[in-house]
């Protein structure tokens, strides 16, 4: 079903019904065209991350950029776990997450500011604040509406809120002190937010309604990342190409993000919705939440970071003129570049691990070799550089297709050992978003 094909027919009593009680999604719901909006204002977001990161690219800039993408992520996610239960499209949910996009954009407009201190009217760093409050209370306040009949529901959510009030204290003083001090705090704000949800989901309210919706909202906000990493990565071309070298730089760099796509979507992200369909309810979410909420992070975080450092290598090659193959990089631009390649990896490798309960040890191969070549990269031209990142992805991709060839057909009709319905199944322990 396309997105947005069920969006036909939500006009008339199930629209009015909407805007007294939000309307439950089916089981079948998938993604619409109102949910792709939102996350085309969310990925706008993260790719002013980017600006924030390039514009002064040293280790704290690295840190803060970290933050704040964390901070977006649990925004996003929260909203994901919404619209998996109730109709987004429709009535009050439509209107109260206008109001959040609108609050995304502008903190997105302001992200670039996010430790700055302006003599002008505009404060970032307290916009940016208010901004994710905004989308806080917009949150809890449509999913208490939502889980009105749902007792158990209510108090997760309310479990849920102890951790996320106690969060906006740090949040607010580190806008008001900025600097080191800002950093500090936002990463305490996020702590407590997390750790605290993480706590409270043992209450176990949180059900995934759609697997089939949960899994495709996760797919379509990574495609559209990548697709925004390539935009980011040319960047640093300029407006003009006055050097064949720059040509191959940009190659290089879009054959590395095409690699990232075929190790997620070529086969996985299939498999893992399969599993989360056939999961039990309480397996289920839990995949859903340290799966999905929780490692898609580290697959998010990882094409932002190749892109940031794809985008030094470009300019770097445009800066060195017609032959030259560009300075080294600096270790902040390296980090970017091949850490933020072998997370990714890594999060490949614990999304496939939790999902499809296999291990790719391939990939977890490749992401510490990333990892032990990176200091000696710091001697290398800025292209080769980017081409020892490429090369790893193609071999690494080579290797997945081949192993997936000749893997029997009994293995990939038995990914999952374990009986979905079988109530002792150890995974089942608990569950619940974080």
């Amino acid at each position: 079903m396309s997105a947005g094909a069920g969006e036909r027919g939500s006009t008339g009593p199930i629209e009015t019904v909407a805007w007294h009680r939000p309307a439950m999604a089916a089981e079948s719901h998938r993604v619409t065209s109102f949910e792709i909006f939102f996350d085309l204002v969310f990925v706008f977001a993260i790719t002013r991350v980017g600006s924030f990161m390039a514009r002064s690219l040293t280790a704290a800039t690295l840190a803060r950029g970290l933050i704040l993408l964390l901070l977006l992520w649990w925004s996003w996610t929260a909203y994901v776990w919404l619209g998996n239960r109730v109709r987004t499209d429709q009535g009050l949910v439509r209107s109260g997450m206008l109001v959040v996009m609108a609050a995304l954009f502008i903190a997105a407009l302001v992200m670039p500011d996010a430790w700055s201190r302006r003599t002008g009217t505009v404060d970032a760093p307290l916009i940016l604040a208010a901004a994710f409050i905004v989308v806080r209370l917009i949150y809890f306040g449509l999913h208490l509406t939502a889980a009105a009949e749902d007792r158990r529901l209510r108090v997760q959510l309310l479990a849920d809120a102890i951790p996320q009030t106690f969060s906006l204290a740090p949040l607010i003083a580190g806008a008001v002190l900025a600097g080191t001090w800002q950093t500090a705090l936002w990463a305490v704000a996020f702590a407590i937010d997390f750790g605290g949800g993480r706590i409270a989901s043992r209450v176990g309210g949180w059900q995934v309604r759609s697997p089939g919706h949960f899994a495709e909202r996760h797919r379509m906000v990574l495609i559209i990342v990548l697709g925004e990493s390539l935009i980011s990565a040319g960047t640093g071309a300029g407006d003009s190409v006055y050097s064949t070298m720059v040509l191959v730089a940009a190659a290089l760099g879009f054959v590395a993000v095409v690699c990232l796509w075929r190790l997620y979507f070529e086969h996985l992200a299939a498999d893992a919705e399969d599993a989360l369909e056939h999961a039990s309810p309480a397996r289920r979410a839990r995949i859903a939440r340290d799966a999905y909420t929780m490692v898609h992070f580290l697959l998010i975080a990882g094409v932002l970071y190749l892109a940031l450092g794809a985008r030094e290598v470009l300019t770097a090659v445009t800066d060195s003129g017609a032959s030259n193959l560009g300075a080294p990089l600096n270790w902040p631009a390296l980090t970017a570049l091949y850490a933020g390649t072998a997370g990714y990896l890594v999060g490949h490798a614990a999304f496939t691990r939790l999902t499809v309960r296999q291990v790719p040890r391939a990939q977890l191969v490749a992401a510490a070799a990333l990892l032990i070549l990176l200091p000696a990269t710091r001697h290398l031209s800025a292209l080769v550089a980017l081409a020892v990142v490429s090369v790893t992805l193609i071999a690494l991709t080579a290797c997945e297709e081949w192993t997936a060839a000749h893997e029997p057909d009994s293995d990939r009709e038995n990914i999952d050992t374990l009986d979905p319905t079988d109530p002792t199944d150890p995974t089942d322990a608990d569950s619940g978003r974080p």
